[in-house]
C-alpha cells in the first residue's frame, strides 16, 4: 500500500509510476487474500493414490486438448484405465483405514481405555455423505452409515464377549481408582 502513500503525498510524480504502484499493491492483495483453492485431501488417502489422481488430471487435459477425434478416442481409453486404478486405490485405502481403525477400538476396549473407544467409534460410525436411497423394502437409509454402525457394533460386541465384565472392572480399578459404575463388580 505504499504507492497509495505516496499518491497521497504527492511523491508519485508520473501518472506511470502511480498506476504501476496501485496495480502491484492491487495484485498482491489480490493473491494473498484470494489465492487459489487449497484442496485437502482426506486423511486415509495415501501418496500413491494422490499421484494417481494426478495423473488423472492430466490425462483429462488431454482428452480436452486433443484436436483429432482418433486422439481423443485414444486419449478417452488412457483415461478410463487410469480412472478405474484410481477408484480402486481409493477403496483399498478406505477399507484398510477402516480396517486400522476396528483394531483401534478393539484395543481400545481390550485395555478399558473409553474414551479412545468413543473417539474412534466416532470416526468409524460418521459417514462422510448422507445420500438417503430407497431399498428393497421401499424404507429409505444411508448405505455407508448402516455398514459403518454394523460393523462398529460387530466388532466392539466380539471384543467385549472375549473381555469379561470382572476384567476390565479390574483393569479399570487398577489404572484409574474407582471402577466403572456400567460393569458390575462380583462381590
Amino acid at each position: 500500500f505504499q504507492a497509495f502513500h505516496d499518491l497521497l503525498n504527492g511523491e508519485g510524480t508520473t501518472v506511470e509510476s502511480n498506476w504501476k504502484g496501485i496495480k502491484e499493491a492491487v495484485t498482491s492483495t489480490c493473491h494473498e487474500v484470494l489465492s487459489h483453492k487449497k484442496h485437502h485431501h482426506k486423511e486415509w488417502i495415501t501418496v500413491d493414490t494422490l499421484d494417481k489422481i494426478q495423473e488423472r488430471r492430466n490425462k483429462k487435459a488431454a482428452i480436452n486438448t486433443s484436436r483429432t477425434r482418433a486422439e481423443k478416442v485414444k486419449a478417452q481409453a488412457e483415461y478410463t484405465e487410469v480412472n478405474k486404478q484410481v477408484k480402486r486405490s481409493i477403496r483399498t485405502d478406505k477399507r484398510k483405514y477402516v480396517e486400522d481403525l476396528a483394531t483401534t477400538a478393539e484395543k481400545a476396549a481390550r485395555e478399558g481405555n473409553m474414551r479412545q473407544l468413543y473417539d474412534t467409534t466416532k470416526k468409524l460410525s460418521k459417514s462422510p455423505q448422507n445420500r438417503t436411497t430407497t431399498e428393497k423394502q421401499g424404507s429409505q437409509g444411508n448405505h455407508q452409515h448402516c455398514r459403518a454402525t454394523k460393523q462398529v457394533g460387530r466388532t466392539l460386541r466380539k471384543t467385549l464377549e472375549a473381555t469379561s465384565p470382572t476384567e476390565l472392572t479390574q483393569h479399570r480399578s487398577s489404572t484409574q481408582g474407582p471402577p466403572n459404575q456400567c460393569w458390575p463388580t462380583n462381590n
